[in-house]
């Protein structure tokens, strides 16, 4: 019996939305591109577009310019899915609220909560902080009051406030049912993989 050899796929690899990407970054025009690299705009422009093929030569010059490792072209994005109902609770303080951790637990980039704010529900009287560098919550539905400790800060549906993760603050359901809320956190104040 003969061996069969894999086949190729029909599919192109894209790689230009990821070279053009680093290129943005680092904030470098075309034109930048294409002096350090000695090639046309249109050429570069051709390539981000993935309307043409650089030769390896090409890509390898092109990589070496925007400081971008030539594997992570090819590399798949790093993605999950984290489905509400299965997000794990998490115990953020506070009373009447349902919290729920929507990022995987081990990402130490930014951290997603969603939640869910019972009328009268509040995060304690004292002001607290968190450990990180931006917070910000956007109210999807119902009302939502950021205190600070100069002045209060009313939110409706829709609305997103952003702050430093580092100034004293607490919140309240201000409104007349539930609120949901989600939660923004900038990198992450815990990651649950410790």
């Amino acid at each position: 019996m003969r061996a069969v050899g894999p086949e190729a796929s029909d599919s192109p690899v894209r790689i230009g939305a990821k070279l053009r990407g680093s290129r943005l970054a680092q904030g470098m025009t075309v034109e930048q591109v294409a002096a350090a690299t000695r090639l046309s705009k249109g050429f570069i422009s051709k390539v981000e577009r993935d309307e043409t093929s650089p030769s390896v030569a090409t890509l390898v010059t092109l990589c070496q310019v925007l400081s971008l490792p030539i594997g992570s072209l090819f590399e798949e994005a790093d993605t999950a899915t984290v489905e509400l109902a299965d997000a794990p609770l998490v115990n953020l303080g506070g009373t009447g609220a349902t919290d729920r951790m929507v990022t995987p637990r081990g990402q130490a980039k930014v951290q997603v909560l969603r939640s869910t704010l019972k009328p009268g529900a509040d995060g304690g009287q004292r002001l607290y902080t968190i450990n990180c560098e931006v917070e910000v919550v956007h109210v999807i539905s119902g009302a939502l009051t950021v205190v600070f400790a100069g002045h209060e800060v009313p939110l409706g549906p829709g609305a997103t406030l952003t702050f430093p993760g580092g100034e004293p603050h607490t919140w309240r359901n201000t409104g007349d049912g539930t609120t949901e809320v989600v939660w923004v956190i900038t990198p992450a104040a815990w990651s649950g993989s410790n």
